[in-house]
């Protein structure tokens, strides 16, 4: 059996960025805290966040189920598994509902995350980085505000626009649990996830950027090894390191971790038609105050992203 470490770890972000992480990092750390976007509003997510008021449950399931111990493949299933007919229930996930009955019984989002990590065996802790209603919004290079995190992430405008700023609104505060777990932290990881969508929302809260510039742990940045149309088009890495220090500062981040691997051409002909490209690391254009690192990142096949292990072996070496 593997011998786990117990530095304090906590990872921020959303979507499967957040997943792939802490997929990795549970197999070398017993104390994990995930910290996540309240600002998707898609899909089944955002469904139930306009029916019945709650905070979205999407994020949260991702890494209740990334951290779950349970040997029992089928709950895991189960709480992934997806609608696909039913006047209602089409397009949402099973676990999305538990948390948003659980949320009703027990009166409480923060609350009903706990219960479901009990019933997942979860080892560590999942916490939304606040726990106030809010919504993503962002200004675009053409002076054209758009509204909510999904018409950012899936664009009904030209998504090749660049997108000049995003903020929340309303402004929301830091969940204390959240704060507290950050000012604790040996190290705290942002990303792997969508720039704008994933990552950023959660430096916009209030307190957030304050935490990261007070904590004695090791700040680690890992850059999306693909870009993202409508959100980063042709961002090479210093691009995605600059807009972190936009939101950040420039004295926060530690580490800025980029993926050296170029997949082979096979694999790039899923995203040609998501006018997605591979993310160079411009090693000479990135010049902020913190130590670049570039390593071979990605998964050896399939679709183009991070692979746990590498990125657990990652921050095992710089915690």
């Amino acid at each position: 059996m593997k011998l786990k470490s117990d530095k304090k770890i906590v990872v921020i972000g959303g979507g499967t960025g957040v997943f792939t992480a802490l997929s990795g990092l549970k197999h070398y750390f017993s104390n994990l805290t995930a910290v996540v976007t309240m600002a998707d509003d898609g899909g089944s997510t955002g469904v139930l966040r306009e029916e019945f008021g709650i905070l979205p449950p999407g994020d949260i399931r991702r890494a209740l189920i990334a951290l779950s111990a349970s040997d029992n493949k089928m709950l895991s299933d189960l709480f992934s598994y997806r609608f696909q007919e039913g006047v209602g229930l089409s397009g949402h996930s099973f676990g999305n509902l538990m948390i948003t009955a659980l949320e009703r019984i027990t009166g409480g989002f923060d609350k009903a995350i706990y219960e479901v990590s009990k019933i997942l065996a979860v080892q560590g802790k999942v916490l939304p980085v606040t726990l106030k209603e809010t919504r993503l919004m962002a200004e675009l290079d053409n002076g054209s505000i758009v509204k909510g995190e999904n018409n950012i992430d899936i664009p009904q405008h030209d998504g090749r626009v660049r997108i000049k700023k995003v903020w929340l609104k309303p402004a929301v505060n830091i969940n204390p649990q959240a704060r507290q777990a950050i000012m604790s932290a040996d190290a705290i990881i942002i990303g792997p996830g969508d720039l704008y969508t994933s990552l950023i929302p959660n430096l916009l809260v209030g307190g957030m950027k304050e935490a990261l510039n007070r904590t004695r742990g090791r700040v680690i940045y890992f850059v999306n090894v693909m870009t993202k149309f409508g959100e980063t088009n042709g961002f090479q890495a210093s691009d995605f390191a600059r807009e972190m220090e936009n939101y950040l500062g420039r004295n926060v981040l530690d580490y800025v971790v980029i993926n050296k691997t170029r997949p082979s051409a096979m694999r790039f002909r899923p995203y040609v038609r998501e006018h997605s490209e591979f993310v160079e690391a411009d090693i000479d254009n990135l010049d902020g105050k913190y130590t670049t690192i570039t390593s071979a990142l990605i998964r050896r096949y399939g679709l183009i992203r991070h692979d746990p292990e590498k990125v657990a072996k990652m921050v095992k070496m710089l915690a």
